[in-house]
């Protein structure tokens, strides 16, 4: 059993949990993965790391309670224990040599983001972290951003907060304007994925991409992760969750990623019944 340390809700989805897991704390690099069960009956899901204290043994998950698991998890207090937390899964972000870096988060990408940004300021690169959110209520750790980043920008959809418009927007400025990046790192949906992807292919900048949000199980035995990448085959939990952004078939991959929308919103439905409904989330 793993006891839940600490617990915050960011905003009216999102929460931020510390877990007591010396084991997983002390092998995990940025970029890797956990795979977590609330309880014995609960379903195995897999959850990027937000940050983590080797000398404390803790981990921190950052996740949104928007289907039937992260529901469960989200009813999880300080004190209590969730059944299982393994890791650390998948490989680690390929940072080494990088100098001056973009990292780009969406919405709860920002928090997968925060390790990467945070390992390449601790190891003395300048690193610009561009945070995109839909609007002021829905942003979330502003001030861990600030704190791990050379440069921090924050973007809203509506322009309620920060800069209004994409990320996108704010990233190819920074290249007109000389910015000389080795390496863009983006972590959020899908399509904002692969919007930085195709901005940076322009210049010509390394670009990787997180494809967590299609992981399932964890172990690469679904199959639900498929990604064809330069032509090829890989699966996101084994083969990654990184990818080069401009070998990844997006547009495959946001075929296959709504697939299972129907059956998704069903377990939600589902919870928030058992749970007495969604305003208790």
């Amino acid at each position: 059993m793993f006891k839940v340390v600490k617990k915050r809700q960011l905003n009216d989805l999102t929460y931020s949990m510390t877990i007591l897991a010396p084991l997983v704390a002390q092998n995990i690099m940025p970029g890797q993965f956990v795979m977590v069960m609330t309880d014995e009956n609960s379903e195995r899901i897999p959850l990027t790391i937000s940050d983590f204290d080797k000398e404390k043994g803790e981990v921190t998950i950052v996740f949104q309670a928007i289907g039937a698991s992260t529901i469960k998890l989200s009813n999880k207090n300080e004190g209590e224990e969730i059944a299982h937390f393994a890791g650390p899964l998948g490989a680690a972000t390929e940072l080494e040599n990088v100098k001056n870096a973009c990292v780009i988060g969406g919405g709860v990408g920002c928090a997968i983001a925060l390790p990467q940004a945070k390992w390449l300021k601790n190891h003395g690169a300048q690193v610009d972290l561009v945070a995109g959110f839909r609007n002021k209520e829905i942003v979330i750790l502003e001030d861990e951003m600030i704190e791990n980043s050379t440069n921090c920008i924050i973007c809203t959809d509506d322009g309620s907060y920060g800069v209004k418009g994409f990320v996108t927007n704010v990233l190819k400025e920074n290249i007109e304007n000389g910015k000389q990046y080795d390496c863009v790192i983006a972590i959020g949906p899908i399509p904002m994925m692969r919007a930085v992807s195709d901005v940076t292919k322009e210049y010509g900048i390394k670009t990787i991409v997180s494809l967590n949000p299609i992981m399932i199980d964890g172990t690469g035995m679904c199959g639900g992760c498929r990604v064809k990448v330069g032509g090829q085959v890989k699966f996101a939990c084994v083969d990654g969750p990184d990818f080069d952004g401009h070998q990844v078939d997006f547009n495959e991959l946001m075929i296959r990623n709504n697939m299972y929308k129907k059956q998704e919103a069903e377990a939600k439905e589902h919870m928030c019944r058992l749970f007495g409904g969604a305003e208790n989330v």
